[in-house]
């Protein structure tokens, strides 16, 4: 008889093994009968659980959870307001960032040249958003030619090649850049209210062209030649972007009446030339100043692949302990400085009745349990990121402290009180993350931590995600 060969007697090994492997496991930590039985066993149809039970099975689990006392208390009276004209609104698009940042600017614009109301053309500026970061997607395909295809980095920009969110620091890059139009000069079109249909076809393309340029690199083709390909591509994703959202001015030829129905000379502009003389805000004196209390207070942090412009800049900002955000916060709204803020939106707020406050639905006496968080947790555990941006335009004081904050949204004057929200402060310590401000109302102390070296974070650090 032969003798069995090593590897035999291995494989015969593992095939005695392989039965006991699933057991092992599940002793281990899997669901296995025994603990399912005590599960269950646990289970009491009690008559609260009964009574929740039918409530939820034939209702929004939302409305139960409305905190009635919350909206008994609640008011709309604020002892500060900044005069801002009209709502604004961003549709099915996640444009907040970019409405925001010509929000802030807006007041400074009517009260300037005395308008009735005024308003940026959002569209313009998300045209060439978008066109800059199909550069950036190209670039960084470029860039990162010799990566693994499932590198990390190459995979969070493959997963989103021209995504709707950005951050303040884009809005700075592309009015720098292209500057700025009247809303009719450029108005809305279905797709640039309704981008999923665009981005999704553009971001289609742009993954086929770099399929392409990844081939041309491994043909070893020399990176001008790879350059040279990206422009012939960009100008198909033009020509896509035209066709959605209609071409950008050059220049334009425009002209307004005031409050006092004064109707002002027809002047032609360039988007950069209306900027400067019509719009005239120094976007670079104003800083992000953030609250995020699982990272090291005091510190300058910037968030790597935010730059919308290829050149331009990352998402950077001081990270402070949230009594000095709010004390810098108080300061610039008594000033009557409208504020750019980036909080989550997702928790306790009602579209319905305009109100973002702790425990507006209470879910905890709804299901029996706890699930509170502190904010650091709620960061490091992906329970709460900054996802959406708005305008702080007033604010309730009571004996020198803020009792609840104005907010200016972009969804529209047919969601919350007229297209606006009352923050309370509570909901301020635990949802708001940052607030752009300008640098006359920060300490010099918070000022200081912007000339430290700056220490860079990765795109999926947890207190970061794309603002919408």
């Amino acid at each position: 008889m032969r003798r069995p060969s090593r590897l035999t007697v291995v494989f015969a090994i593992g095939l005695i093994c392989l039965p006991f492997t699933p057991r092992l496991l599940a002793d281990s930590g899997g669901l296995t009968d025994d603990t399912i039985d005590k599960i269950r066993s646990s289970f009491k149809m009690d008559d609260h659980t009964r009574a929740m039970y039918n409530a939820i099975t034939n209702t929004n689990i939302t409305d139960l959870a409305l905190n009635r006392d919350i909206l008994r208390e609640h008011t709309e009276i604020f002892s500060h307001k900044i005069e801002a004209k009209g709502i604004t609104n961003q549709k099915s698009s996640g444009r907040c960032w970019l409405f925001a940042g010509l929000n802030v600017m807006r007041p400074a614009v009517i009260e300037k040249h005395n308008l009735k109301g005024f308003e940026f053309s959002q569209n313009y500026l998300a045209f060439w958003d978008k066109l800059e970061k199909a550069n950036s997607f190209l670039e960084h395909i470029i860039e990162f030619r010799d990566r693994d295809i499932l590198d990390r980095e190459m995979e969070f920009i493959l997963r989103q090649p021209i995504p709707d969110g950005g951050y303040w620091e884009n809005v700075v890059n592309l009015v720098e850049k292209y500057g700025v139009v009247p809303q009719e000069i450029m108005p809305e079109t279905n797709s640039s209210g309704n981008t999923g249909s665009m981005n999704k076809l553009i971001s289609r393309k742009l993954r086929a062209d770099a399929a392409r340029l990844r081939r041309m690199h491994e043909k070893n083709k020399p990176v001008e030649k790879l350059r040279d390909r990206k422009t012939h591509m960009l100008a198909e994703v033009y020509k896509m972007l035209v066709m959605n959202l209609g071409e950008p001015p050059r220049e334009f030829q425009w002209r307004f009446e005031d409050a006092n129905s004064t109707i002002s000379k027809l002047k032609t502009y360039t988007p950069k030339s209306f900027y400067d003389d019509f719009v005239g805000v120094d976007l670079r004196q104003y800083v992000d100043i953030f609250n995020d209390p699982s990272k090291s207070y005091g510190k300058h942090y910037s968030i790597a692949l935010t730059r919308n412009l290829y050149d331009g800049d990352d998402a950077h900002f001081a990270n402070v302990e949230m009594e000095t955000l709010k004390a810098i916060a108080v300061k610039a709204l008594l000033a009557d400085e409208p504020l750019w803020f980036s909080c989550d939106v997702g928790k306790d707020q009602s579209k319905d009745h305009g109100i973002m406050a702790m425990e507006l639905f209470d879910y905890d006496s709804i299901y029996g349990t706890k699930m509170a968080m502190t904010k650091a947790e709620r960061s490091l555990f992906r329970e709460s990121v900054p996802n959406h941006a708005m305008v702080f335009i007033g604010i309730d004081m009571h004996n020198d402290k803020p009792v609840k904050w104005l907010v200016e949204n972009s969804w529209g004057s047919d969601k919350g009180s007229k297209g606006r929200w009352t923050l309370y402060d509570s909901w301020f310590d635990t949802n708001v993350y940052s607030i752009i401000v300008k640098k006359e109302y920060v300490p010099e102390e918070v000022l200081k931590i912007f000339e430290q070296p700056v220490i860079k974070r990765p795109v999926w650090d947890p207190a970061y995600a794309f603002v919408q």
